[in-house]
């Protein structure tokens, strides 16, 4: 059986696009990281991939807004072909700037008549830059990319990753229908709605750290998979000893084995 391919998409600033296709070539697939550009030209290319990824970094700089200009070129040119994507029940993952890009773009979550968007991602808290390690929890009822998983411990590099909800009743619907699929925790495990910072590493409201549409087929997460797919990339591993893999790699394996 042929693997699964993969498009990683890149611009101008993105700078995980490597580590994540290696992540997704761990796991079994076929990666080809394709720039912007290209896919702009030729949006069909989309036809030959089971798996679309848009990783992390720095998209146009983020000099509008993190992800931004990179949402907005999709949504102005390559809105159908992302449609169309979803619809054939393919996969889609958007991993810290990529996550929001997806929620920029209109993406990950559907927005109102109006175009109003359910949710946004802006500016951590403590109005600085957080890189650190952080633990989840996740709700795998829905998300493909979480089968199976309960616990991650994933790095997260980002100044805007607090999710916002436009509503406290937007909010409550996503929970509902179990879209809220990552959530930050306490080192012990506990939760509950009192996960201070750094915990939380950006005050997102409920801690939610990555949401899923509502197929389920397409999630976008603040926190970095691709950074924990080894046992040596953990920080302490020299401590607590080498685990047979990173936390990260199952969330790349469960889109693979999808499709296989």
């Amino acid at each position: 059986m042929a693997k699964p391919r993969v498009l990683v998409l890149r611009a101008p600033g993105t700078n995980c696009d490597r580590e994540t296709a290696f992540a997704f070539e761990l796991a079994g697939g076929s990666t080809e990281r394709v720039h912007i550009n290209r896919l702009l030209e030729q949006p069909d290319i989309v036809e030959q991939f089971e798996i679309l990824c848009v990783p992390g970094g720095f998209s146009y700089g983020d000099d509008v807004a993190a992800g931004r200009i990179l949402a907005s070129q999709i949504r102005r040119h390559l809105w159908q072909t992302m449609a169309d994507f979803k619809q054939a029940g393919k996969l889609i993952l958007g991993i810290c700037n990529g996550f929001q890009v997806l929620i920029k773009s209109g993406i990950l979550l559907d927005e109102e008549q109006d175009q109003t968007a359910p949710a946004t991602l802006t500016w951590n808290d403590s109005g600085r830059y957080e890189d650190r390690w952080v633990h989840l929890s996740a709700d795998d009822s829905t998300c493909i990319f979480l089968r199976g998983i309960e616990k991650l411990y994933l790095p997260v590099a980002h100044a805007e990753g607090k999710f916002v909800p436009s509503s406290e009743e937007h909010l409550g619907h996503l929970a509902t229908a179990g879209q809220l699929a990552l959530r930050y925790e306490n080192p012990n495990g506990t939760g509950n709605g009192d996960v201070q910072f750094p915990a939380n590493p950006n005050g997102s409201v409920d801690n939610v750290a990555g949401v899923c549409d509502s197929t389920g087929r397409v999630l976008g997460l603040m926190p970095h998979p691709e950074r924990h797919i080894d046992p040596t990339h953990h920080p302490r591993w020299t401590r607590e000893g080498l685990k047979p893999e990173g936390d990260g790699l199952a969330i790349f394996r469960n889109a693979i084995d999808f499709f296989s």
